[in-house]
């Protein structure tokens, strides 16, 4: 089933690429640029990543950032992932940045955006993969720094599909960012945000994600099962949902796989994806992995969840097409 799985088109839809630093490349930016961590070596380093909450995760996720400092930072950063992506046969990703996390420690936007923008063209043109960028806005910072944040991206709307929202969401409902995310609706922006795993709130925000907001996806949300209002109008408009089974088991208990088999048997567009694999050890085809051993899933189920993963991309329909034409060929081979 490994092999299976290996071969398998896939398709990533939740990764943060800050998420993506692993400590040897941590290590190398930081020499380049003259900096010190708090780390004597890569093990002690990966040894501090242990984490039982959003919160302890955020901490050591937003200090790893320190390093990530000029547009060749960004350019490695994005490059190191894609080859690890292409590598586990990743055709498509959307990917996360958070140019809040940088822009508050004086990094330019531009620095950030032309970084990852060139890694993108480059991986397409050397390895195939294709990939766009979603910004997310922090939405433990105050609603106008986000709308700030929005207005800053338009000078590079064609290198950004979406946006999204991120960082810890106790007392930080989607309401917060209503304006924001109208705004980011009529620049022609597509609509995303976390609605991270047992929450305080967690099923209501899904609602104002939903029915206030009016996202075109949403990120985690399993919790979306409490309610059957909330199942129906998923099901109704067809959102995808960008489940993330192993670091899931980093925050709560376990994967979640009972519900991600709900999901998956409701019909609901559920996807597989690794969020921060960098420092929950395990990238997209882990995660599959994981789950799969846990679930039992056959092999139709592990291509239904690609067939998902493609259909709520945000590409034209050729591309989806293509992908999709791709996935059903190997399925039957």
């Amino acid at each position: 089933m490994n092999e299976f799985i290996a071969g398998l088109p896939k398709c990533e839809l939740h990764l943060h690429i800050e998420g993506t630093l692993e400590p040897e490349l941590k290590f190398a930016l930081a020499e380049r640029n003259g900096m010190e961590l708090p780390y004597a070596n890569v093990d002690e380093m990966r040894a501090a990543y242990r984490f039982d909450s959003l919160s302890s995760f955020l901490t050591i996720y937003y200090e790893g950032m320190n390093v990530l400092l000029h547009e060749p930072d960004f350019y490695d950063l994005a490059m190191a992932y894609l080859t690890k992506a292409a590598g586990q046969n990743v055709r498509y990703v959307e990917m996360f940045f958070d140019p809040q996390a940088h822009t508050s420690r004086g990094v330019p936007f531009d620095v950030v955006v032309r970084g990852l923008s060139r890694a993108i063209d480059d991986a397409h043109a050397r390895l195939g993969i294709r990939a766009q960028l979603i910004m997310c806005f922090l939405r433990d910072f105050q609603a106008e720094y986000a709308m700030a944040t929005l207005v800053q991206s338009l000078p590079y709307r064609e290198w950004i599909v979406g946006v999204g929202l991120d960082s810890d969401e106790k007392g930080n409902p989607p309401s917060k960012f209503a304006a924001v995310y109208a705004r980011a609706r009529a620049e022609g922006y597509r609509l995303t945000m976390h609605c991270d795993v047992d929450q305080e709130n967690s099923a209501e925000h899904i609602r104002q994600a939903l029915f206030d907001i009016g996202v075109d996806r949403i990120d985690h949300g399993v919790n979306s099962l409490e309610d059957p209002v909330l199942v129906e109008e998923i099901l109704r408009r067809g959102i995808g949902l960008t489940v993330c089974p192993i670091s899931n088991g980093f925050v709560v208990d376990g994967i979640k796989g009972e519900a991600i088999r709900e999901m998956l048997d409701k019909g609901m567009r559920v996807t597989l994806n690794s969020d921060d694999p960098a420092y929950f050890d395990g990238y997209v085809q882990e995660n599959i992995e994981v789950t799969q051993r846990e679930l039992d899933l056959t092999r139709d189920e592990l291509v239904q969840l690609q067939r998902n993963a493609f259909e709520i991309t945000w590409l034209p329909r050729q591309l989806k097409d293509a992908y999709l034409a791709e996935l059903e060929a190997y399925a039957l081979s």
